[in-house]
Parts: C-alpha cells; sequence; structure tokens
C-alpha cells in the first residue's frame, strides 16, 4: 500500500476523493485509472501513424530516414516538414511512455 502526495487544487482534491469513495475497490479503481492512460496512449500512437503515413506517401521516404535527416539539417524549414518531425517526436515520446507502463 502506498499514500500518495498529490499537488493539485482543493476543489481538484475533493472531486477525485468523491470519486474514489464510488470505488469498494481502490484497487480496481487505481488500475482502471491505469488501463485508462494506456488506452490513450495507443490510441494516440495509433492516430500519429496515421499521419506519419500520409507523410511517408507524400515525400516516399520512411518517417526515420526523414527524420535523420531533418536532424542532421538535409531538410529545410518547410511547415510540413517540421509538422512531420514533431508528429514523430511525439509518437517517440508516447512509445516511451507506455514502455513504461507495461
Amino acid at each position: 500500500m502506498i499514500t500518495l502526495q498529490l499537488d493539485i487544487q482543493p476543489q481538484t482534491e475533493k472531486q477525485l476523493k468523491r470519486i474514489i469513495s464510488y470505488h469498494q475497490d481502490q484497487e480496481i479503481f487505481a488500475k482502471n485509472f491505469l488501463n485508462y492512460h494506456i488506452n490513450e496512449l495507443k490510441k494516440g500512437i495509433t492516430n500519429i501513424r496515421i499521419d506519419l503515413k500520409q507523410f511517408e506517401k507524400i515525400y516516399q521516404m520512411s518517417t526515420k530516414n526523414f527524420y535523420d535527416e531533418f536532424e542532421n539539417g538535409k531538410r529545410n524549414d518547410h511547415e510540413d516538414y517540421i509538422t512531420w518531425a514533431g508528429l514523430y517526436e511525439m509518437y517517440c515520446e508516447n512509445k516511451q511512455q507506455l514502455e513504461e507502463f507495461i
């Protein structure tokens, strides 16, 4: 058993305690909360993959190859490139977070 110390506003604390009080088994509540977060990460990864595939189709190259070139200054600051790079960074961050949870 652990006790969590959260730095949240009093109103938020009140709401959270109310939600938790509705659940008889706090273990199940915590697992459901974690599963929700994991599922949101998975959905985000899936949606980002769809966007990355669109860029790959348009520019006829893999995201990994594009990103390596972008990071090494071989690509300019075209709006699509900045968006593509940002999406790839979000994808990597979400994957890393997901791996930490699983």
